[in-house]
């Protein structure tokens, strides 16, 4: 083969060469375009669920829960916002579910005690509760200051807590010690097994859980 012929082999291979890049390049990138779009997709969609998830459980630790909070009326002091604002006697006062209870509290001298705790925990008797004791026991207990006293701070427990932190054990400010068993939105305290019927109720001092029997020492 002469100089001549390879030559011109050479060109003709070049020319095909040069023909067939551009094909080449443009598959290449017909190809990685859709799979960059398919890439970022999951990663657009995968983040929602965690947004969901975790604003509901935010809700279920924030919210009052129980079927008793429908008694609690919808607006104005004795309200569950009404009750946000107040220090926990004054938001109980303005609550008709718990007049009984300011009543006790009143007359065991405790308002001001209760008002001025940085932060705790009540366990509040419904009317229904107290409407469970005969009429002459509990006005003999109403007037007797230090049981009544007993009986009303073995409602307290010092500190807030939380509903997921609930079930145990806890020491009240009566010295004695509430047990609470459950979970989720289903609680009973103490060794009466009072149901939490409204719960994770605030205020300005306190987390209030309202029971529907009253917690005896």
């Amino acid at each position: 083969m002469n100089a001549r012929t390879r030559t011109a082999r050479r060109a003709t291979l070049f020319v095909a060469l040069a023909a067939a890049l551009p094909i080449g390049l443009a598959a290449c990138g017909s190809t990685n375009t859709p799979a960059a779009s398919a890439a970022a997709a999951p990663s657009t969609s995968s983040s929602a669920p965690t947004t969901a998830s975790s604003s509901s459980t935010t809700d279920a630790m924030t919210q009052p829960f129980g079927t008793a909070c429908a008694a609690v009326p919808k607006d104005g002091k004795g309200s569950f916002n009404g009750m946000a604002t107040d220090t926990v006697a004054t938001a109980a006062s303005n609550n008709p579910v718990l007049s009984t209870l300011v009543t006790a509290v009143k007359a065991a001298g405790l308002v001001d005690t209760l008002n001025s705790a940085p932060a705790i925990t009540v366990f509040a008797p419904t009317n229904d509760a107290f409407a469970k004791i005969p009429a002459d026991t509990l006005n003999k207990v109403l007037a007797d200051k230090p049981t009544l006293t007993k009986i009303l701070t073995n409602h307290v427990v010092a500190g807030k807590i939380a509903p997921d932190q609930l079930a145990g054990d806890h020491k009240t400010l009566a010295g004695t010690t509430l047990t609470v068993k459950g979970s989720g939105e289903m609680f009973t305290v103490g060794k009466e097994n009072a149901n939490i019927v409204c719960g994770n109720v605030t205020t300005a001092n306190a987390t209030v859980y309202i029971v529907d029997s009253v917690l005896m020492p």
